[in-house]
């Protein structure tokens, strides 16, 4: 007989309230409410209840973990009750727009946008930090006495060649920003990249030699000053957003006959102008005065600055919004060459190494082990959330003030010891790679991240163990029984070809945090279009309309979930197809459906594909057995199966 979950509904309604609540879809996982005010929902009243597995809030959506199934049946229930704005399976620009979190405030849509804009950069400037510090280390006068060499000994013609590799991303960066911005904002990029080649041209002076008075201004008129726009990001920023405005203005005006040459005509001239014509210099000046604010805060004395801004990191992470914090860094590296920010900011990544590492090592229950390890493994590479969510506001805040005071030591120091890095894009092991431009900077860095790591660890253990992961996980009747067991093996095989992900690296911390069970992820290695095969032999519970996601339970009771993407449920199914349906019987290897990798990545989503053994905790073992690459159809989970008979036996007997 099903089960009625109207008093669960009921129940998690009134706790994230009724009044709160905009609209609330579904996965296959979690509900997914687009809320009021997020501050007023008691996130420990709803994580104890029966069918709740955690919350977590992201995507500009209040989450609901439930788990595959379960979640349909939640979902309709809160839907039968009609009292607030369900909206799973409607299409009208009203209910999409809140499926999506496009009702956003505006500092979410503000993280949202330099998010949008940023990331795609990341990876050139990190590459570029690489360069510098690799030319830094060949040129070092030490180094090359060690060969018995001198830096006059490089001849002139290589240092300009490798300048091709240091020099290009910074001197061209407006184009590029200006290049992304046109693509957030759904303009045409190739338009961007031409404006953001107009605000850095040869033919305009040089900004940098303008400002030291090695060459002037063009007075355009007579009286108007013109001049490159090198190392202004605020101004590319400004660029991009009315020169994406203005195209789409103009091809919704233009005669069709007319729109493919006058559009981008009108576009590069009309935006060039207003940003030479006054707009330019302006926002240039304001970037300027920025800058000398965010310098003067970090070399206030006594490493007040850097203490300010290490603590208050973690908190910014916490309430999403650091991401502004890219856009000044790249303001930082594109006027001065160097980023002390991201140096003070990466201090919370190693103080949350010694808190995950701490409980882990104290903890008596094998959740919060198991969790704590997937937290500091996770972090290792720079990825926070599982430890943020998992860790440091799951049990108490203590954890969390650890994390905020010891980040804030470290940066104290390093603002003193006047730390910089040569990029940003790198976190915690990886980001050492940003300090080998200069001896001294990576000989502090180590030194202070590392006694950052020790000293989070002594703190916690000290103060922040939390009296919950100190109790074993309670085992029913374990006193009275002998328990007696045969073990057998199982596997899981890959639904798609790929590269494996371990499951703590995932970018959607409840998959990561392992909350919704153990498991893998692929990298699909398709750019197209990709095939998706049953992992197993089996009935198929759950077949998501959208396309997004399986679930099945296999024929000995294995529980499985496949889920193509992070977040791609609010696409709607336009990138996937499906050729089963739900209840049906399917063999290792059945085609289940396709999706296109590249239409997901161009919606901004990861395609990562996420496999779970949701019923996780009825399985003595699972260990993952792929390679690093996998062909769909091969070995990726081994499931060890412990059937136990229990027999009680009187205490007497014992």
């Amino acid at each position: 007989m099903a089960r009625n979950y109207e008093q669960e509904a009921k129940a998690i309604l009134k706790l994230v309230g009724e009044n709160n609540i905009d609209s609330v879809t579904h996965c296959q996982t979690r509900l997914r409410f687009v809320v009021k005010d997020r501050k007023a929902i008691d996130d420990k009243a709803l994580e104890k209840l029966p069918e709740v597995k955690g919350v977590f809030y992201g995507s500009g959506q209040y989450q609901v973990i439930i788990g595959t199934g379960v979640v349909n049946d939640v979902y309709a229930a809160i839907a039968k009750l009609g009292t607030v704005n369900a909206i799973y399976g409607k299409d009208d620009a009203d209910t999409t727009a809140a499926a999506t979190g496009e009702h956003k405030t505006l500092v979410q849509r503000l993280m949202a946008m330099l998010s949008g804009i940023f990331i795609p950069i990341i990876p050139v400037i990190a590459a570029t930090g690489l360069f510098l510090g690799l030319k830094s280390a060949a040129t070092n006068a030490q180094v090359l006495k060690l060969f018995g060499a001198v830096p006059s000994d490089i001849p002139a013609s290589l240092t300009s060649v490798i300048s091709v590799l240091t020099d290009t991303v910074f001197a061209f960066l407006p184009a590029l920003i200006v290049w992304s911005t046109f693509r957030y904002f759904k303009g045409t990029p190739i338009i961007g990249i031409v404006i953001g080649l107009m605000l850095v041209s040869p033919i305009l002076p040089n900004a940098y030699s303008v400002a030291d008075g090695s060459a002037k201004a063009i007075m355009l008129f007579g009286w108007l000053p013109v001049e490159g726009s090198q190392g202004s990001v605020l101004t590319a920023l400004v660029a991009g957003f009315i020169g994406a405005k203005l195209e789409l203005f103009f091809r919704r005006h233009m005669p069709n006959v007319l729109e493919q040459i006058l559009t981008p005509f009108l576009t590069m001239l009309v935006t060039f102008a207003i940003m030479i014509l006054g707009v330019g210099p302006i926002v240039h000046a304001i970037e300027s005065g920025m800058l000398v604010g965010v310098e003067a805060v970090i070399h206030l004395p006594f490493g007040i600055g850097g203490f300010l801004i290490g603590a208050a990191y973690p908190l910014m992470v916490l309430i999403g919004i650091h991401q502004t914090m890219i856009a000044i860094e790249t303001s930082l590296l594109a006027s001065t060459g160097l980023n002390p920010l991201i140096t003070l900011e990466a201090m919370y990544g190693f103080a949350n190494l010694g808190v995950a590492l701490a409980i882990f090592l104290r903890a008596h229950s094998n959740k919060a082990k198991a969790t704590s390890m997937g937290a500091f493994t996770s972090q290792l590479f720079g990825v926070s959330e599982p430890t943020l969510f998992g860790v440091l506001i799951r049990y108490n805040f203590r954890p969390l003030i650890v994390t905020v005071l010891t980040s804030g030591l470290g940066a104290a120091i390093l603002s003193m010891l006047n730390v910089a890095a040569n990029s940003y894009g790198l976190a915690v092991v990886p980001s050492y790679l940003m300090y080998i431009y200069n001896g001294h900077a990576l000989l502090w860095y180590t030194v202070v991240s590392l006694g950052t790591v020790v000293v989070a660890f002594v703190a916690t253990n000290a103060f922040a163990i939390p009296k919950e992961v100190l109790k074993p996980d309670e085992n029913v009747e374990t006193a009275n029984a002998v328990i007696s067991s045969t073990v057998s093996d199982d596997k899981v095989y890959a639904p798609v070809s790929g590269e494996t992900v371990a499951l703590a690296k995932v970018s959607d911390p409840v998959f990561a945090s392992g909350m919704m069970g153990d498991g893998l992820a692929i990298q699909p290695s398709e750019k197209g279009v990709n095939n998706v095969y049953a992992p197993q032999t089996g009935t198929l519970s759950v077949v998501a309309d959208t396309g997004h996601a399986y679930g099945m339970t296999t024929d000995d009771g294995m529980e499985i979930l496949v889920h193509l993407g992070i977040d791609t449920v609010n696409l709607k199914g336009a990138p996937f197809t499906v050729a089963v349906k739900a209840g049906q019987h399917v063999n290792k290897g059945d085609l289940l459906g396709t999706f296109d990798q590249a239409a997901i990545k161009k919606a901004g989503l990861d395609p990562t594909t996420i496999v779970l053994i949701t019923n996780s905790k009825s399985y003595a073992r699972i260990e993952q057995v792929a390679d690093t690459a996998v062909q769909a159809g091969a070995d990726l989970l081994a499931v060890q199966r412990e059937d136990v008979k229990v027999e009680s036996v009187s205490p007497a007997s014992l």
